[in-house]
């Protein structure tokens, strides 16, 4: 794990290197002070010579002082190195979530990323910065102390040999029960974000229904489950401290009793015990600091993993050794095409074939369920077929580059997602480097300019997150007009109009039947007057085509399409 981290250290390897250097330097005053005190005490003040008192006091201060600015200076560059580390490891996670295809995201789930992207890289830049510092200061604490007291006394250092083992085996022990609840308590996070961002996202719906208390309810649940998992990962590490303090002390008393009986006897001078005792706090210091790395240093494994989870997923969507930059025209067609989500046991889409001249509008209609908008997802290739092929202009969509295939694909989502910023800003995630003039035909087209020409700064109103601040059906259009403004080979609505009014509808489709008219367009609709104009309209029911025909001829020849039409006012009205 730490050699994959390593060249996200590419930016900070300077602090990298320095920052456990001048820790080093730092623990060499430790280790010299107490030392100096021993002289201080036997040989300055037990002849009470004031000149040397003196001088070995300025002589130990100067080394503190000296030591104190080695450890400010690799604090920073610790804290530096630790969350550039992190920054880097943001950055790459971030940008491997981008090239995840729909199937990556069906296996990781949008809050679990989150988690990742915050809670766990912070806890991984956190315990970069500890371990540049405290992986290095108090192992060679620990060992420039332990071989300083046996130069002192290596009869009394010879508990140490019994200490050590029995502090191994204490953090040994508490570790093998900690961390598997460690993994278990990231899990429950991701739960607790999970009904966090559904209830924030439906507030809404909550207040409408008067279902706080229920909701309430259901937040508690993952809520408790969360805290009982950290709490519970909390009282395994709680043994630490007692039992590395009662090693702690039975050291020092030994020490003490040992000790104070060769200072009794003449066998050793008040200083050096003073001295000796100085390395059993630094010796005992650097134990339960290293063992309380070692629990940071579990919780940050734990979250590496879980961020390398992401780095190292890589889309089942591959291109093409040679694959086609170009779409020769925007005509489709799906040949037996067979497709199931991970982890289904049974296919969604079953034997579909059809075709689409170029410049043709198709529509698609079924009950709820039918897997419609599955089926317009594999032409952009946001899933692939499991069976059968999708062909584009007579080239199966596998072939293209996904950068050519996407965008030569205008397509709009059921959700209609507003990114914040301004309504020029969002135009501009269709095309880049689009001018006021073709935002402004886009949005004209897509119907969206008639209430965007009433603000008064236009293409500068501000679009809040998620589009907060417009209704749903000025959402629809102005992500049409998004779609619109990259002047794609095809178009894509998926269900992207039932939020129009009847008469913004029709506006809606006179363009797209006069103005867009060698665009080739596939619609999504539960409303027939949706439909009724275009060249074929698709019938699907659980996955599988019912019928395919003209508005006309589906009359007669679908009951599924002529149970909907009757049901909706007008619907057999000419």
């Amino acid at each position: 794990m730490l050699k994959k981290l390593y060249p996200y250290t590419k930016n900070v390897r300077l602090q990298v290197f320095l920052t456990p250097m001048l820790m080093i330097l730092e623990v060499i005053g430790d280790i010299v002070i107490p030392m100096m005190m021993v002289r201080l005490v036997d040989q300055g003040i037990a002849q009470n010579d004031s000149a040397f008192i003196t001088q070995q006091a300025l002589r130990m201060i100067g080394i503190a002082m000296i030591s104190m600015i080695f450890g400010i200076i690799s604090s920073r560059l610790g804290a530096t190195a630790g969350y550039g580390i992190a920054g880097n490891l943001r950055k790459a996670a971030y940008g491997a979530i981008q090239n995840f295809s729909y199937h990556n995201l069906d296996k990781i789930s949008v809050p679990s990323l989150i988690t990742r992207l915050t809670s766990d890289i912070d806890t991984v830049g956190m315990v970069a910065m500890m371990s540049l510092r405290m992986a290095f200061r108090f192992p060679f604490l620990l060992l420039f102390a332990l071989i300083f007291s046996f130069r002192i006394h290596a009869g009394l250092a010879l508990i140490f040999l019994l200490m050590l083992p029995l502090s191994a085996l204490v953090i040994y022990l508490v570790f093998r029960k900690a961390i598997p609840v460690f993994l278990a308590t990231r899990k429950r996070v991701d739960e607790l974000n999970a009904i966090i961002q559904e209830q924030l996202n439906g507030i809404h719906v909550i207040a409408a229904f008067g279902r706080q208390d229920h909701a309430a309810k259901e937040f508690e649940r993952p809520n408790q489950n969360s805290l009982q998992t950290e709490l519970k990962a909390v009282r395994i590490i709680n043994w630490m401290n007692p039992l590395s303090s009662i090693l702690f002390y039975f050291t020092l008393l030994f020490v003490l009793y040992r000790g104070g009986l060769l200072v009794y006897h003449g066998e050793m001078l008040p200083g050096t015990i003073i001295g000796f005792t100085t390395y059993v706090f630094q010796v005992m210091l650097a134990v339960m600091m290293i063992t309380m790395f070692i629990v940071n240093f579990s919780f940050a494994y734990t979250s590496l993993k879980r961020i390398f989870e992401i780095i190292d997923t890589t889309s089942e969507i591959k291109e093409s050794p040679h694959p086609i930059e170009m779409l020769p025209n925007a005509s489709v067609r799906f040949d037996h095409v067979c497709f199931r989500y991970p982890d289904y046991r049974e296919d969604t889409l079953h034997d579909i074939s059809f075709s689409l001249g170029a410049g043709e509008h198709l529509g698609i209609i079924g009950p709820t369920g039918s897997s419609k908008s599955t089926l317009v997802k594999l032409i952009a290739r946001l899933y692939d077929v499991d069976h059968g092929a999708v062909y584009i202009g007579g080239i199966n969509v596998k072939e293209y580059t996904l950068h050519a295939l996407r965008e030569n694909i205008g397509i709009v989502l059921q959700k209609n997602t507003l990114i914040s910023g301004t309504i020029r800003s969002n135009m501009q995630w269709g095309k880049a480097d689009a001018t006021d003039e073709e935002i402004i035909d886009a949005l004209k087209k897509a119907q969206a300019w008639e209430f965007v020409s009433r603000y008064p700064d236009t293409l500068d109103h501000e679009v809040e997150q998620n589009g907060g601040n417009f209704s749903g059906g000025q959402k629809q259009r102005l992500t049409i007009a998004r779609a619109l403004i990259k002047k794609p080979q095809i178009l894509i609505l998926d269900d992207s109009t039932s939020a129009l009014d009847m008469a913004t509808d029709a506006k809606l489709r006179r363009v797209l039947k006069n103005e867009l008219s060698g665009i080739t367009t596939i619609t999504i609709a539960q409303r027939i007057d949706s439909l009724r104009d275009c060249d074929q309209i698709l019938v699907l029911d659980a996955g599988r085509i019912d019928a395919i025909g003209t508005h006309e001829t589906l009359l007669t020849t679908s009951t599924i399409y002529k149970d909907i039409a009757e049901s909706q006012e007008g619907g057999l009205s000419e």
